[in-house]
């Protein structure tokens, strides 16, 4: 199993932790990972650490699709493979309807078709093997729609992009995962349990199926967060903001995918209750009502020996082929030694 770190993102401040990221890299790490919601973008911290480093690989998790053109995410994509010597990794989503309608003010459409044609069109950019067109239900190359000058053709990619350009997507929805086992190199599950690799086996084999591959050509790359410290408690307290944020908040009532998929878990009555508290602008109690034993079944908390026994789970479902990537978010480098010693 490989692992990866979370930890290229810009908040309400730029705080890219390049001594983090460097010390993975010397523990043999193999992947860093930025982020975008609707400030910072995910781009400039990936060339940003591309820079800096020699050997890790950096990715995006993800670009938000409708904030860019295929074109213009294949051509960032081969740049920055090209710089950087093979070491950069398409990471790509849907992101929700209100940060794409209400921050990119672009229609959020149908995410899966838009996933399935968008891979399309880069993979065909980044072979070369003929001008790129397209006639799709979501893009046109040329696009001859609404407000066309009627002058557009077909072109090929100027740059030879002699590196290999993997493409990620994030996605949990049962279409979402299917689509991202059909036409990507791997999928990030926001959480995961090891042990329920069984929430997504039937989509994940229906797409490997569809795009004529099988699980050893496809990674599940889930984000888990690693805090190490005596008390289990104090060190699950930033985990249940987060998870009660996605769980109670990331959607309306009634289309809120991370909810579904705590339900999914095994979590229903906990989901329905986070939610419920979450809308009703009783945060801290949202976050209170996220079940330990969620936080514990996907994420990494505790004193050292917790961890390594929480571990095991982790190394058998990498066993099994349904864990191939573990992206941690740690920025203790106690916590990114203990785990490298574990697991590499």
């Amino acid at each position: 199993m490989k692992l990866g770190i979370l930890g290229g993102g810009i908040g309400a401040r730029v705080n890219i932790n390049m001594e983090a990221i460097k010390h993975a890299e010397v523990l043999g790490y193999d992947s860093v990972w930025t982020a975008e919601a609707y400030g910072g973008d995910a781009v400039t911290p990936a060339t940003w650490i591309l820079a800096q480093t020699e050997k890790i690989k950096v990715g995006t998790a993800i670009m938000q699709m409708p904030a860019r053109t295929p074109a213009m995410t294949a051509m960032t994509a081969m740049s920055l493979a090209e710089l950087s010597g093979g070491r950069f990794i398409a990471g790509l989503g849907a992101s929700g309807p209100q940060v794409v309608e209400g921050w990119h003010g672009m229609p959020y459409g149908k995410p899966v078709t838009r996933l399935k044609e968008y891979v399309q069109i880069m993979r065909k950019i980044f072979a070369r093997d003929e001008k790129v067109t397209f006639e799709g239900e979501m893009y046109q190359m040329p696009y001859t729609g609404p407000g066309s000058t009627g002058f557009g053709i077909p072109l090929k990619s100027i740059l030879h992009c002699e590196e290999d350009i993997p493409i990620y997507s994030a996605s949990i929805t049962p279409k979402g995962v299917e689509g991202a086992a059909e036409v990507c190199d791997g999928f990030f599950p926001i959480w995961m349990d090891p042990e329920k690799f069984s929430v997504f086996q039937e989509p994940v084999e229906k797409g490997l199926a569809a795009g004529g591959r099988d699980m050893t050509q496809f990674d599940v790359s889930p984000f888990v967060t690693v805090i190490l410290g005596d008390d289990v408690e104090r060190c699950m307290m930033p985990i249940r903001g987060h998870m009660a944020l996605y769980i109670g908040g990331m959607g309306a009532r009634d289309k809120n995918f991370y909810n579904n998929y705590a339900k999914a878990l095994g979590f229903e009555e906990a989901a329905v209750k986070v939610q419920d508290l979450f809308l009703s602008g009783k945060r801290d109690e949202a976050a209170a009502a996220v079940p330990a034993e969620l936080i514990d079944a996907c994420h990494l908390v505790g004193p050292a020996d917790r961890i390594k026994d929480r571990l095991q789970r982790w190394k058998e479902a990498g066993g099994k082929g349904h864990v191939g990537t573990m992206l941690l978010g740690a920025q203790q480098p106690e916590a990114l030694e203990l785990i490298a010693g574990e697991m590499l």
